[in-house]
């Protein structure tokens, strides 16, 4: 186990009726906030009347931009930057999902930042302050509420990149699971191959003695994969609604992580492939990890038979541990498909013409690489969407 500090300072407000706290809550941090959300859902749920009810009662004066995109643009960062910068904005409340809250993060290192926001992401410059954030939850997925992390898509390219600073994590997140029981199927499907991905970043290393975090991460996946299939037939049930909301927190909120060399390289993969295509983030990454896993499984045959054995189920050929590995990789591929996610580019309406560019931008040259469990170059990445094909 390598050393490690361990601080998530975000207050996670948890369960039924919560979101009637938003108010008070935020008074903590300012008077004026930007109320910062997407389309038209929270207004359908009845979500948006009560946080406004709230915000108003606590005597909280409020700005809106709405028009949060999945994989969210920059343009909207910088109008909510400018925005802020107006109304002499201080805090920012997002209430909606990982893209409402990577935009508002983004908005939040922007707005005391003289240079252009979309130098933090690209490695310009490094953020040194940033404006309070708050979170009203509405799909577990990215993990954002409690996270130091963020991505954006700069339109100029459809780059898609990611930040992480402690600047920006939340001071506060609602988290109630009633508001994900109208998510489409396959929303929350998407949302569940995000949290499976976040955790597998973190378990497939090559550091050794982590035996508590490989618990960790096992009962995390396996408490999802018993949840979800029951939330697709049956999306009102609280208790299974509550199991994956709270999986998706602790799954990305740097617990599982502790002491373990993380990879993160089928994340930068993803990103090119949802930079350009614009697809789910969820859904890109369950066609990657797949391929990702195919690649890169005999660099430690054992943690891969291990995976199959413990997570999945599959009984453990000592004799033959690799065809342990493979079988649950092909476990997952199965779980990934009967949850009605693409294990596959074909299957995702996409065809090979931009393999190659998105390997060039994912590396940005033949000697750069990603990910840490094998270090993959631009050669690596593209064989590896090769085998996405």
């Amino acid at each position: 186990m390598e050393n490690f500090v361990f601080q998530n300072p975000t207050k996670i407000i948890f369960g039924k009726g919560t979101e009637t706290q938003v108010g008070a809550e935020t008074k903590k941090h300012a008077d004026k906030v930007l109320l910062h959300y997407g389309g038209g859902s929270i207004k359908k749920s009845g979500l948006y009347d009560t946080v406004v009810k709230s915000l108003k009662e606590a005597g909280v004066e409020f700005v809106e931009l709405a028009g949060v995109q999945p994989n969210p643009r920059l343009t909207l960062v910088h109008q909510g930057i400018e925005l802020c910068r107006k109304e002499g904005i201080k805090f920012i409340l997002a209430v909606g999902g990982g893209s409402v809250i990577d935009s508002a993060k983004a908005i939040a290192v922007g707005v005391p930042y003289e240079g252009d926001v979309w130098d933090f992401y690209i490695g310009k410059a490094q953020v040194k302050e940033a404006l309070g954030v708050g979170v009203v939850l509405t799909i577990p997925a990215a993990g954002s509420e409690s996270s130091p992390s963020s991505v954006i898509t700069n339109e100029d390219g459809w780059y898609k990149r990611g930040l992480t600073t402690d600047h920006i994590f939340p001071r506060f997140a609602i988290l109630n699971p009633e508001f994900t029981y109208t998510l489409p199927n396959y929303q929350t499907a998407c949302g569940a191959a995000d949290i499976m991905a976040h955790i597998m970043e973190r378990y497939f290393t090559n550091t050794k003695d982590v035996e508590l975090t490989d618990r960790l991460c096992e009962a995390t996946m396996k408490t999802l994969i018993n949840n979800v299939p029951k939330a697709l037939v049956n999306p009102t049930d609280y208790a299974v609604r509550a199991e994956i909301m709270w999986t998706g927190t602790v799954a990305h909120n740097n617990l599982l992580g502790t002491g373990r060399e993380e990879d993160w390289a089928s994340h930068a993969i993803e990103h090119e492939i949802s930079g350009i295509y614009d697809i789910a983030h969820g859904a890109g990454l369950a066609i990657v990890f797949p391929a990702w896993m195919q690649y890169v499984y005999k660099n430690d045959v054992a943690r891969f038979a291990q995976f199959a054995s413990r997570v999945w189920d599959v009984d453990y050929n000592f004799f033959n541990p690799e065809e342990t590995a493979l079988k649950g990789i092909q476990k997952l591929k199965e779980f990934f498909s009967s949850i009605g996610l693409p294990v596959s580019l074909r299957e995702a309406g996409i065809d090979d013409s931009r393999l190659e560019e998105m390997a060039d931008k994912c590396t940005g040259s033949d000697t750069y690489t990603v990910g840490s469990f094998v270090k993959l170059n631009k050669k690596a990445v593209y064989d590896i969407l090769t085998l996405a094909k």
